[in-house]
């Protein structure tokens, strides 16, 4: 056993309490023992690492029953080993049905006490890892939101990801959190204590992108007064973020893919080779495919990008977020802005899920901010919203499938819903990869049923990875 495990025992008899501490610290746990339960309860509250709390039923002042009640209420997660006298079986009883994890009578065996100390540990640290993981990614995964399936399937590919050196490529519209993503990969990473860098590659003018990643050398060029040092040097053991990297110029592809490759690289200007240890991950709303098809961007490089793929669904795929989302904004800015207290109406929160978003949670972010600063009433009424997402007040949720007719169909034509489940089929299929166990997951069916539904629609095309 780990000496991480943290046990308390509570027994007046001194002779027995030391025996129960020295069998359990021959199996490696930590133990702090007490010949009462007031000082026992304090060093609880004081230390949410326990995992285990041993007490003698029968003891001045509180009893068992007391320190149950009591380690529960601190800690609702602990294991309780309830000790009874010689047959005392009623009152152990009594201990498990009040919640006591399991129970043992006097003289107690020092092997049986250690197998059943092991039997609840297990148990409880199991229950707490789920807790934990329920927690981590039933609404939350860093700064990230969501509770929809497309969410937490992201949340699951996330924690595999998360603690792996592989690269990652990031794609989704723009406004979906990309970076949020990456950074919530860092943070859950062993390379969390190094640094974040993100640096958008769009955004910084091509003749001086490679002294921004590479660093430069004092006189390499006009202007270059001084040693500067890249962003590769500097996210040395941890992350850099390469946000738009669709728009990385070729000669800098060239550039990117050796040094992804060697991990070494030499400063404008310089002659040193230096090498680093760094985590890349990559992000783009360009299809870099097509890019690639058309010699925009280089093959080999894309693959060396896209050894993890993680897709951040569009809010039109998870409107069922929205109110999350909307709600998480409010509390967060009415708290920046002290207007805590503030809801949306019931008729303006059905606006907000039923609009289309174009900007995905940037633009509906920016919107509840502007609300929260211009709203002058606690309840943000409908006729508080613009005038293009009030329109959407009424209406109902149209599926993502059935947003853009197929070419050829008449416009505006009502869907039947086997052609929007075919469509939505076709989709999930298109962003795997063809892989149908993946895309089965994705639309929260069986393999099964959605070999029958490709057979029933007539969908051909699609490699079955199974098979």
């Amino acid at each position: 056993m780990s000496d991480s495990i943290h046990a308390v025992i509570i027994e007046d008899e001194k002779p027995n309490r030391e025996s129960y501490e020295r069998a359990l610290s021959k199996i490696g746990y930590t133990v702090t023992s007490f010949g009462e339960a007031a000082p026992a309860l304090d060093f609880l509250r004081a230390h949410r690492d326990v995992v285990l709390v041993i007490t003698d039923l029968m003891m001045p002042g509180v009893d068992g029953f007391g320190v149950l009640a009591a380690a529960r209420e601190i800690d609702p997660e602990v294991g309780v080993l309830m000790i009874t006298g010689h047959g005392s079986v009623e009152s152990a009883v009594d201990a498990m049905k009040r919640g006591a994890d399991d129970y043992l009578t006097k003289p107690v065996d020092l092997f049986e006490l250690r197998k059943r100390a092991s039997a609840i540990v297990e148990k409880r640290l199991l229950s707490r890892r789920v807790v934990e993981l329920e927690n981590r990614l039933g609404e939350k995964f860093g700064n990230l939101v969501g509770r929809s399936k497309a969410m937490e399937a992201l949340f699951r590919q996330m924690e595999m990801v998360a603690p792996t050196r592989s690269n990652v490529l990031i794609i989704g519209d723009s406004g979906t959190g990309k970076e949020l993503v990456a950074n919530a990969l860092h943070e859950n990473s062993p390379r969390k204590d190094g640094r974040f860098l993100p640096i958008n590659c769009a955004a910084i003018p091509a003749e001086i992108l490679e002294s921004e990643l590479f660093g430069h050398e004092r006189g390499s060029f006009t202007g270059a007064t001084g040693r500067k040092i890249g962003k590769f040097e500097l996210a040395d053991k941890g992350t850099l973020f390469l946000d738009e990297i669709g728009e990385l110029p070729v000669d800098m592809q060239v550039k990117l893919l050796r040094v992804l490759e060697t991990r070494e690289f030499m400063r404008v200007g310089g002659t040193a080779t230096i090498k680093v240890d760094i985590r890349l991950i990559a992000a783009t709303n360009a299809d870099l495919e097509t890019a690639v098809e058309r010699g925009a961007f280089r093959n080999d490089l894309y693959y060396r990008l896209k050894v993890v793929t993680l897709r951040i669904p569009p809010l039109r795929e998870r409107r069922e977020d929205i109110p999350l989302l909307a709600n998480h904004f409010l509390a967060t800015f009415a708290k920046e802005n002290d207007r805590e207290g503030m809801k949306f109406a019931p008729d303006s929160m059905r606006a907000l899920v039923n609009a289309r978003w174009e900007g995905n949670v940037r633009e509906l972010r920016n919107l509840v901010e502007s609300l929260v600063v211009l709203t002058p009433s606690p309840e943000i009424a409908l006729g508080d919203l613009p005038e293009e997402i009030r329109r959407h007040a009424g209406s109902e949720i149209v599926p993502a499938a059935a947003e853009a007719p197929e070419s050829g169909g008449e416009p505006g034509a009502p869907l039947t819903m086997e052609e929007i489940e075919r469509r939505a089929i076709l989709a999930a299929l298109e962003r795997t990869g063809g892989n149908r166990t993946q895309a089965a997951e994705a639309l929260g069916i069986g393999l099964r049923t959605l070999q029958r539904k490709l057979k029933e629609y007539k969908v051909a095309g699609f490699a079955d990875p199974d098979s």
